[in-house]
This record gives structure tokens, C-alpha cells and sequence, in this order.
């Protein structure tokens, strides 16, 4: 079973990182929907987490933070979410 510090942790880390994002494609680019996505699917396993913590499921709680978080991470290194130069909470392009 996940370690509950771990799961607060990661619930923090990727509710910073969500917070924290803005989408950088121009509003009528085609590349807004895949932003909109990127960030959908963030929300959505962010709020399955909190769910799964609530209901005790540590395991499937700190898997869905980190698709929560990874699906930022991969929408920052693309290009289409703007992480804000934040090399704690996203992988830095170089």
C-alpha cells in the first residue's frame, strides 16, 4: 500500500503544477483543443486521486496523481501548456 505522506505529496505537487499552467496556443489555433485536452485529462485524474485518497485506495490514489502530473509534464515539454519555467514541478526542455 502507497505510503499516505507520498500520496499528499504527489496530490500537492500536481495541484501546484495545475494551478500553475497556462495553455500557449493562440485561441484559434488548431493546437488549442490539444492543450484544452491536456489539461481535461490533468483535471480529471487530479479529481480521481482526491477520490481514491478519500475512499482509502492509497494505490490507485498516487497512480492517478502521477497521470494527473505527467499529463502536465508532457503538455509543458510540448509546447503546449506554459509551465512558467518551473524546473521543480515540470521536466525542463533543454
Amino acid at each position: 500500500m502507497a505510503d499516505p505522506a507520498l500520496v499528499e505529496k504527489y496530490l500537492t505537487l500536481t495541484a501546484e503544477a495545475l494551478a500553475r499552467v497556462r495553455s500557449t496556443p493562440p485561441a484559434r489555433s488548431f493546437l488549442i483543443g490539444a492543450s484544452e485536452d491536456f489539461l481535461g485529462m490533468a483535471r480529471a485524474y487530479l479529481s480521481d486521486a482526491r477520490h481514491f485518497r478519500d475512499t482509502g485506495d492509497l494505490d490507485r490514489a498516487l497512480a492517478a496523481a502521477s497521470y494527473a502530473h505527467g499529463w502536465l509534464d508532457a503538455g509543458v515539454r510540448l509546447g503546449l501548456l506554459d509551465g512558467g519555467d518551473d524546473d521543480v514541478r515540470f521536466t525542463p526542455y533543454r
